[in-house]
């Protein structure tokens, strides 16, 4: 089942057409990366998924039915431009926000205790946000989204800004809200964060999407069909093997510090199995994996169409 369901959504500016025929899904309980240049149209998507501004055609289906205003209610939005009033006190600043979501003041005092403690952070609580560094008012803009445990979560570049321990600590905290349930939309420039976080994306280029699908199905579909082998061998296996029926050929094989290395082109049908087969009498394997393009050249590849 999808939580969201964008069907045939259109969106003009004026002149300027922001999303053209887009249709995507989102599936329940999953991490859905929402992909594309600056200006592509994401954030416009966004703003129409959080009823935020309306489409100009085509509808959003949430939880199965045409989404209504009250579903606001059951979405948490961490967008891109953070913004939390500065004179205001932590604590007195994440109740309020978290009473918008529709909490009592008991219950929000009491999850926020909660996710201050999970954040090490119990004494920021009396303290005003402009007495807060950038890094650390971000986290509690991430708290106050997350605290009223949203059906949807989306997340707009929720790592820019933080040091690589307070980003690590984070993604350890998105996956899991995915665990527990949560379906996840996260909008990055941030291919590392696609391919470890992500389940299905979706990208979009100039109003339009060109992409979408299972992140390790596109990154098996662009491949060349091709491994890396490490060895240990008195004599290259591209000289070895030469001339014999081997279910794959040599892109390259060169020597390294403590072993070779090489590239191998393998024919579609072959298995690991048989080309390892070939291999292991042969020379010693210190490592062999497949080798998958990265999700950041994909998207270079695409949107600059190279």
């Amino acid at each position: 089942m999808n939580t969201i369901s964008c069907k045939n959504i259109t969106k003009k500016f004026g002149n300027f057409t922001a999303l053209d025929s887009i249709n995507i899904d989102i599936p329940q309980g999953e991490i859905f990366g929402l992909l594309g240049p600056n200006g592509a149209g994401k954030t416009t998507l966004i703003r129409i998924i959080t009823q935020i501004t309306l489409p100009d055609s085509g509808e959003v289906i949430f939880d199965g039915r045409k989404a209504v205003m009250s579903d606001v209610e059951k979405i948490g939005y961490l967008p891109e431009e953070r913004g939390l009033y500065k004179k205001l006190k932590v604590g007195e600043q994440a109740v309020y926000l978290a009473r918008l979501k529709g909490m009592s003041r008991q219950d929000a005092v009491r999850e926020l205790k909660i996710w201050f403690k999970r954040f090490g952070i119990q004494s920021w609580w009396n303290k005003k946000i402009q007495e807060l560094s950038k890094g650390m008012a971000q986290k509690i803009q991430f708290i106050t989204t997350v605290v009223s445990k949203p059906k949807l979560l989306i997340l707009d570049e929720p790592f820019s800004g933080f040091d690589p321990v307070n980003a690590e600590i984070i993604r350890k905290e998105v996956l899991r809200l995915k665990d527990e349930g949560t379906t996840i939309a996260l909008s990055t420039h941030n291919m590392e964060s696609v391919e470890e976080l992500c389940d299905n994306i979706a990208l979009i280029n100039k109003s339009k999407l060109i992409l979408s699908g299972n992140v390790d199905k596109i990154r098996k579909d662009y491949g060349k069909n091709q491994v890396e082998l490490l060895y240990k061998s008195g004599e290259p296996l591209s000289a070895t093997l030469n001339g014999t029926e081997n279910p794959f050929s040599f892109a390259s094989d060169e020597e390294l510090k403590s072993c070779r290395r090489a590239i191998l082109d393998v024919e579609k049908t072959a298995t690991n199995s048989q080309v390892l087969g070939r291999i292991i009498n042969e020379a010693d394997v210190v490592s062999y994996h497949e080798l998958l393009p990265r999700m950041n050249d994909i998207f270079i590849k695409l949107v600059t169409n190279e």
